[in-house]
């Protein structure tokens, strides 16, 4: 890869953007992050933002587009191509390399997504394959710790069954699959397999087992050129870190001067595994200002995934402030929900107060365990006219998130309005025993935003959840991010243009130390840490 090639990456959600940011993030090839949004929002100061400030520099765009009807989804892919490269007879309009980030369970609007990237003849390559996490592609069926995703209980918190192939996940876009043995063979007969699937218009899909794989795949899909787009996970998007540093590095680009964030921090490299919980807290520390010292942090829980109840109980257990935020008054419309004061060295915020509840603030130590299931954003479910297979509409019946775990009861708050957004069809009114998600994380979003807002200082922020911490930053009016490193393997930490640090991180990942590990790195002072077995 040339020195001078921009890289776009294009996310559908913010953690997944900062993961892969952290990814390509290193000394000698840097990355930001930029909150896009839904299509027809955008104007020209986001196209000149989109311009490279540096020479490689990566760009990674949070389209926020997981929740959205596919038709929005495939037109965000389509504008953020466009607003790379507005001008088709600029000299660099065809060498920027493209990375489209996906969910590495297949979840999401992945048809409609890559059905816009390959538009125009451009090759694509996709290897969903996230090794560190356990989830590998054989005969094209992406695998979890050995058992086949539809047959597993990953999809366990969807209305829709699992897909029973990567192929059959693209909706019946034409596909080619490119098995194990050719993506282990020479570089040669893997560019062919995959100059052969472009030239048909075959979107192709890779085996991949280990980091070696991807690397593989990455190394003959760049050999290509930039018409060659790589779709996959976090794991693809490690890969094409490590080729770039290797390349950048072979070539002189390792004299290049160290990113620094807003603080004067150096933004730390991102391993090509996790590592070691304790050093990927040191180094978090390390890219800490001595200034954050004193600043609280507040975590936001976003989700119900029965791992977050544990996670928020040993934060508590070591000092923190908790607050549960009752369903009911977040979707009613009436008076604001208020959190006190941010005085707490670390404050922590999740849902989960059902209607009727006693206090939604549980007594000091206390974490109460009866959380509420988070239904999904996701509009209905829609035809998707460039991928959609043959056949009958999909049920209209809104997914939850894939955060959220599965719910024999119906919700507690039996009332939501439906209109807008989490109504497609735009009627009115209240469906019994329904709860709006989109509602719901837009009040939790509007409660964080009005407490940053009150407290008279910066406030550092842990967001769990993509949709959770897009919201938060939207409710803060931040649009940019830098990446300063990684706490542990989905744990980011990136720095807002006035210094302010972010964590996002999924709502499933992290062990049950995970938000214990992040407020540590970023304030390993702040409360009594214990060690709990």
């Amino acid at each position: 890869m040339a020195a001078s090639r921009r890289l776009l990456a294009i996310a559908d959600d913010l953690s997944g953007a900062a993961e892969v940011a952290a990814a390509l993030h290193s000394r000698t090839t840097r990355s930001r992050v930029l909150l896009i949004g839904r299509p027809g929002a955008v104007n020209g100061g986001v196209a000149r933002a989109l311009r490279p400030r540096h020479p490689g520099e990566a760009t990674v765009l949070d389209l926020d587009s997981r929740y959205r009807p596919a038709t929005e989804a495939a037109e965000a892919v389509r504008e953020a191509l466009r607003l790379s490269s507005p001008d088709e007879n600029a000299p660099d309009a065809l060498d920027t390399l493209v990375l489209k980030k996906i969910d590495s369970l297949l979840r999401g609007n992945v048809a409609a997504e890559i059905a816009a990237l390959g538009e125009g003849g451009a090759g694509v390559v996709l290897a969903p394959a996230l090794p560190i996490a356990g989830r590998v592609v054989r005969s094209g069926v992406v695998h979890l710790g050995g058992v086949a995703l539809h047959e597993s209980d990953a999809w366990r918190a969807e209305t829709l069954p699992p897909p029973a192939s990567v192929a059959h996940a693209l909706g019946g876009l034409p596909t080619a699959l490119v098995p194990l043995t050719t993506v282990r063979a020479s570089r040669r007969t893997l560019l062919t397999a995959l100059r052969t699937a472009a030239a048909a218009g075959r979107v192709a899909i890779c085996d991949a087992e280990t980091d070696a794989d991807l690397d593989s795949v990455v190394e003959a899909a760049l050999a290509e050129g930039p018409r060659m787009r790589l779709v996959g996970s976090g794991g693809l998007a490690l890969a094409l870190g490590r080729h770039l540093r290797t390349t950048l590095n072979a070539i002189g680009a390792g004299a290049a001067p160290a990113a620094t964030g807003k603080r004067g921090a150096p933004a730390a490299d991102a391993a090509p595994a996790a590592p070691p919980a304790d050093m990927a807290v040191g180094a978090a520390r390390a890219a800490a200002s001595p200034a954050s010292a004193g600043r609280p942090v507040l975590v936001v829980v976003g989700t119900a995934e029965p791992a977050a109840a544990e996670q928020v109980r040993r934060l508590v257990e070591d000092g923190a402030v908790h607050h549960q935020l009752p369903l009911a008054e977040l979707l009613s419309g009436g008076a604001p929900v208020r959190l006190p004061p941010l005085t707490a060295p670390v404050t922590v915020v999740s849902l989960g107060a059902p209607s009727g509840a006693p206090d939604p603030a549980p007594p000091h130590g206390a974490v109460a365990t009866d959380t509420a299931p988070l239904p999904s954003p996701r509009p209905a479910p829609e035809a998707i006219a460039p991928a959609a297979a043959p056949g009958p509409a999909p049920s209209p019946t809104p997914r939850p998130t894939p955060d959220t775990p599965p719910t024999p009861a119906s919700p507690p708050v039996d009332t939501a309005d439906r209109t807008g957004p989490d109504r497609p069809d735009g009627q009115t009114g209240k469906q019994p025993g329904a709860v709006s998600g989109r509602r719901l994380v837009l009040g939790l979003a509007r409660v964080i935003g009005d407490a940053v807002a009150a407290h008279h200082g910066a406030v550092d922020l842990v967001l769990t959840g993509g949709e959770t911490a897009r919201r938060v930053l939207d409710a803060l009016a931040v649009a940019e991010l830098d990446p300063v490193g990684q706490v542990h393997h989905g744990a980011v930490h990136l720095s807002t243009p006035d210094g302010r640090s972010v964590v996002t991180r999924p709502g499933s990942f992290g062990d049950p130390d995970s938000l214990r590990q992040i407020v540590q790195a970023l304030r390993p002072h702040s409360t009594e840490w214990k060690v709990t077995p």
